[in-house]
């Protein structure tokens, strides 16, 4: 009877012991590897600074678009960029003008 009881406390205390240690092992796994584990915060971290890199060339892309565009304006049009402009739209090119032809990639 005596060793009965001591099987009975060993077993409950390692069976306690194992489904903590379950427990444990089941959380740290979604810790590391899940929706919101480390994996994906290094996933999200690179692509913030991939989505970085993209802004800031846009944002240096839009400030020569509006650079341009404010030598266009009818207060300060600038004669040089309504010419080049116009030889673009019109595929016009002056008689003394040269010409070379570039293949794009």
């Amino acid at each position: 009877m005596v060793s009965r009881r001591r099987l009975r406390g060993f077993l409950t205390a390692l069976a306690l012991y194992l489904v903590a240690g379950a427990l444990i092992g089941y959380f740290g796994m979604h810790a590391f590897s899940g929706q919101r584990g480390l994996r994906a915060k290094h996933e999200i971290e690179q692509q913030m600074v991939e989505l970085t890199a993209e802004l800031e060339r846009l944002k240096a892309e839009r400030a020569q678009w509006d650079r341009k565009v404010a030598l266009l304006r009818s207060e300060t049009i600038d004669p040089d960029m309504l010419d080049e402009q116009a030889r673009l739209l019109l595929n016009f090119a002056h008689p003394n003008d040269v010409v070379m032809m570039v293949k794009h990639r």
